[in-house]
C-alpha cells in the first residue's frame, strides 16, 4: 500500500475556460506550503490567475511559489503566521497591490488527535485561531475589496472536511473547527446577496503531509499496523478503499 505524498504534475490540473480567471484578479490561499493549500495555489494560478500563497513555512511556500511559475503560473508567497493578526492584515494589504482582491481559499489547518478528556486546551486555542478565527479574518478584510471590484464579484472557498458533517473519536477540536468553517460559509453566501459566492469542500482522507501524519499516533492508539489503519479506519466506511491524491 502506497502511503506516501503524490508529487503535483500539470497534467494533473484541471484548465477551465472562465472570463474571471484573469491574471489582473487575485487569489490568496491559505497553507500553500504543502498538501491541498499547495494543490489549489498551483491550480489556481495555472488557470490564470494571479495567486499569493500564505504559510507559516517560509521554506515549503517559496517552493510552491516556484512549482507554480516552473508550470507557468503566476504566483507570490508571503510568509504569514495566520494566528496573527498584524501578518493577515499586511498580507491581505500586500495582494491588494497586485490587482483585484477577488477569490480567497482558506485551507490552512493542522490536527491533533486526543480525546476530549485529554485534548491541551493550548493546543484547542491554537487551532481555533488558524482553523477558525483567521479564515473568518482574512473573510473580514476581503469582502469589501471583493465588493468594490468592478463587478462585485467573487468566491470564498473553505476547506472543510467529512468531519464537518460527522464527527469522528479522538478529533474534537478539528470536527468543532471543520463544523464552524460550513457555518461560516453559509453566512458569507447568505450576505453575499448572490454576487458573492462562498462554499465548502468536505473531502474524505486526501493523500497529504497532514493526513499522513496521523496514521502513526493511530496505529499506536489502536494497536493497528499503518496499512490497517488506512484500510480500516480512515477507509472503514469509504466505497473506495484508496486514499485520493492531493490534485
Amino acid at each position: 500500500m502506497d502511503i506516501h505524498e503524490p508529487a503535483i504534475h500539470i497534467d494533473d490540473i484541471l484548465l477551465l475556460k472562465d472570463d474571471s480567471l484573469a491574471s489582473d484578479n487575485v487569489c490568496i490561499v491559505t497553507g500553500a506550503g504543502a498538501g491541498i493549500g499547495r494543490a489549489t495555489a498551483i491550480a489556481a494560478s495555472v488557470n490564470g490567475l494571479m495567486v499569493v500563497g500564505l504559510d507559516i513555512d517560509e521554506t515549503e511556500g517559496n517552493t510552491t511559489q516556484k512549482m507554480a511559475r516552473d508550470m507557468g503560473g503566476q504566483m507570490i508567497f508571503i510568509q504569514t503566521d495566520l494566528t496573527r493578526d498584524v501578518d493577515v492584515a499586511h498580507a491581505v494589504a500586500e495582494a491588494t497591490k497586485l490587482g483585484s482582491l477577488k477569490f480567497l481559499a482558506n485551507i490552512a489547518g493542522i490536527q491533533h488527535i486526543d480525546p476530549i478528556d485529554k485534548f491541551p486546551m493550548q493546543t484547542f486555542d491554537y487551532m481555533h485561531r488558524l482553523m477558525l478565527r483567521a479564515p473568518f479574518l482574512l473573510s473580514r478584510l476581503i469582502l469589501p475589496h471583493i465588493r468594490n471590484s468592478k463587478d462585485g464579484t467573487g468566491a470564498i472557498g473553505n476547506m472543510a472536511s467529512i468531519h464537518a458533517h460527522i464527527c469522528t473519536v479522538n478529533k474534537p477540536a478539528y470536527n468543532i473547527m471543520k463544523f464552524g468553517l460550513r457555518a461560516l460559509t453559509q453566512s458569507i453566501a447568505a450576505e453575499g446577496m448572490g454576487k458573492i459566492r462562498s462554499f465548502t469542500v468536505s473531502t474524505g482522507f486526501v493523500k497529504t503531509g497532514l493526513t499522513l501524519g496521523q496514521i502513526p499516533a493511530q496505529a499506536a492508539q489502536r494497536g493497528l499496523t499503518e496499512e490497517d489503519v488506512v484500510s480500516d479506519v480512515m477507509m472503514g466506511f469509504s466505497r473506495v478503499k484508496e486514499i485520493r491524491n492531493s490534485v
